[in-house]
Parts: structure tokens; C-alpha cells; sequence
């Protein structure tokens, strides 16, 4: 486990890379914060799928927390950006593929896990959130329901559905902490359905349903905005 490079400046944070090797897989991963000022609190940015850790709109929800005081770190899940071996995630049977093949559940947890504790002993403890949709509240939501030092998260665009359903189901009532979930309400990927089959099953007793109108990566900027104020307000 180690930092890959020196940080660079982009605009008014600064970013830099870091590897992780995690039961026998290289987990690459990048690390933002401000460019001034102290950052004491952190948030863990889960991309979607056939995305990666530095894709446009994680790079954008960096800035807003970095703006707030707040650093924020992401990496690749299995098979994609620098995980991927192939076009295989273009399918839902290769999402399924690559998804058991980086340790399913498990695999994704202890990633995050291990992704957390490099960035702690490098930088510090301090009050950790969660901020992903579609394949970020794959990855979330079951790092959220495990790990006590998240205390606040942001999930959405997904449902008891795809290939870790059944675990989504089973952990979203040990998910405590204050949670705000979006739906997008054409979803053409996720049916509506699912997706409030799972915020209602979240065991969060602040948890808040936000539903817009539009496909699956139609979500509003507004929203995305929103979202950054709503863990700035309950992360403490």
C-alpha cells in the first residue's frame, strides 16, 4: 500500500494516486482535498458501472465537498478503469462475471476497507461518509452497513436487483446512519420497483426518498448539488 505519485493541483483541490494490494488484487485509487485550508472530514465516492474512480461526475462531487472542507477518496471496483481486462462489463452477464471475480460482497468491502485505513494512517481519522449511486450503492451500501465509521451516505439507482441483490436485501437493515436515496423514476435499467423495495428495506430512521422523472443518468444537477449539502449537514 502506498501513494503512486506526488499530488497535482486541479483547479482548487489537489489530487493524488495511490495502490493497494487487497487479498491478491491491485486496487488502484485516488485521494482529493482542498489545495487550502484543513480538511476534517473525508468521503468515500463510489463510481458507477462501466465508469472509474476519476470519472466526470465523481471528479465533480470532489470539488463540491472540497469546497465544503471535506476530502474525498475513490477507487476502481473490479473490472473497470484500471481493474478492467476487457469489454465484459458491457454485458450484465460480464457485470456479473467481473463483479464474483474481484470477491463478489466481500471482496468489494474489504477493498473499501482496506482503501479507508491507507488513507487514515496516512492523513488522519476523522468523520467518514458515503456518497454513490447504481454501482456505488452496490459497493455502499454494504460498506456502509459494515463499517461504524461511515455516518452518513447518499444511495440511489439501485434496487434489490443485479448480482449482489440478495446481499443488498439481507444488509440493507443494518444500515443506520442518516441516508438520503434517489430514484429516477423512468429508470431504464433498475426497475422503480426494486429501488424502493430497498429504501424501504434500509433500517435508517433518517432516511429521505428523493424521485425525479428521466432515465437511469438523467439525474439533475440540482440533486448532485443537494446531495453534497446534505453530507456536509449531517457529517460532524
Amino acid at each position: 500500500m502506498a501513494w503512486r505519485s506526488d499530488e497535482v493541483s486541479i483547479e482548487k483541490i489537489t489530487e493524488r494516486a495511490f495502490d493497494l494490494t487487497v487479498n491478491g488484487q491491485n486496487v488502484p485509487g485516488v485521494y482529493w482535498r482542498p489545495k487550502s485550508g484543513n480538511a476534517n472530514r473525508i468521503a468515500l465516492l463510489g463510481h458507477g458501472g462501466s465508469t472509474h474512480k476519476k470519472v466526470e461526475y465523481v471528479q465533480l462531487v470532489a470539488t463540491l465537498l472540497a469546497q465544503r472542507g471535506i476530502a474525498s477518496m475513490a477507487i476502481d471496483g473490479p473490472g473497470h478503469g484500471e481493474r478492467a481486462s476487457g469489454s465484459e462489463v458491457r454485458s450484465t452477464e460480464g457485470f456479473s462475471d467481473i463483479w464474483n471475480a474481484g470477491g463478489g460482497t466481500q471482496g468489494i468491502v474489504a477493498d473499501w476497507h482496506a482503501a479507508l485505513n491507507f488513507i487514515e494512517a496516512e492523513e488522519g481519522v476523522r468523520p467518514a461518509c458515503w456518497w454513490g449511486l447504481s454501482m456505488g450503492t452496490m459497493m455502499g451500501l454494504p460498506v456502509t452497513a459494515s463499517d461504524t465509521r461511515i455516518r452518513v451516505a447518499l444511495l440511489g439507482l439501485m434496487g434489490i436487483w443485479g448480482p449482489n441483490g440478495d446481499d443488498l436485501k439481507r444488509l440493507a437493515p443494518e444500515v443506520l446512519c442518516p441516508v438520503r436515496f434517489l430514484v429516477q423514476w423512468d429508470d431504464e435499467i433498475v426497475p422503480r420497483e426494486a429501488c424502493l423495495e430497498l429504501y424501504d428495506a434500509l433500517g435508517s430512521e433518517k432516511k429521505t426518498l428523493h424521485a425525479n422523472p428521466g432515465i437511469h443518468t438523467a439525474v439533475p444537477q440540482t440533486e448532485i448539488a443537494g446531495s453534497v449539502e446534505y453530507l456536509d449537514r449531517y457529517l460532524k
